[in-house]
């Protein structure tokens, strides 16, 4: 019996539509991941972008549990001398809702050229409406 590995020519790609309302930040930021992976199809092949694209609704209704509204804190360098700047989730939220959810996926994510190649299969919006109805994206239910 001989091992299967996906073709890139083969993979078949869905289109997901993920309604984040009242989701956790880190429980939907990793099925996201898995999915954009392609770890939920049976054909999986690490070496294969074998994922689906996914467009997320609703990202500024995304939740986080316990007081990491208050306390988390994202850290960017400019490069320069004393160029550390520090951005609360609060702050992020209300500034550009669609990179909390953006940075949580990446960083679930492996730090390889494939990687960057399944990320861009996702779509992020703030508010309800996305411009990929032609698509005919599927709703997909996160539990």
């Amino acid at each position: 019996m001989k091992s299967y590995m996906a073709r890139p020519l083969e993979v078949e790609r869905k289109w997901h539509v993920i309604d984040a309302e009242g989701q956790t930040l880190g429980r939907l930021s990793s099925e996201i991941a898995r999915i954009l992976r392609g770890k939920n199809k049976p054909q999986y092949t690490p070496h294969v972008d074998t994922g689906d694209f996914i467009v997320v609704v609703n990202a500024e209704k995304v939740v986080v549990t316990g007081r990491k509204a208050e306390q988390k804190v994202y850290r960017r360098h400019t490069g320069y001398p004393g160029g550390l700047r520090e951005t609360s989730y609060e702050q992020m939220l209300a500034r550009k809702p669609t990179e909390v959810l953006r940075k949580a996926v990446r960083g679930m994510m492996p730090r390889t050229r494939l990687a960057r190649q399944q990320f861009k299969k996702l779509k992020i919006y703030a508010g309800p409406e996305h411009p990929h109805a032609a698509q005919n994206p599927q709703p997909y239910e996160v539990n």
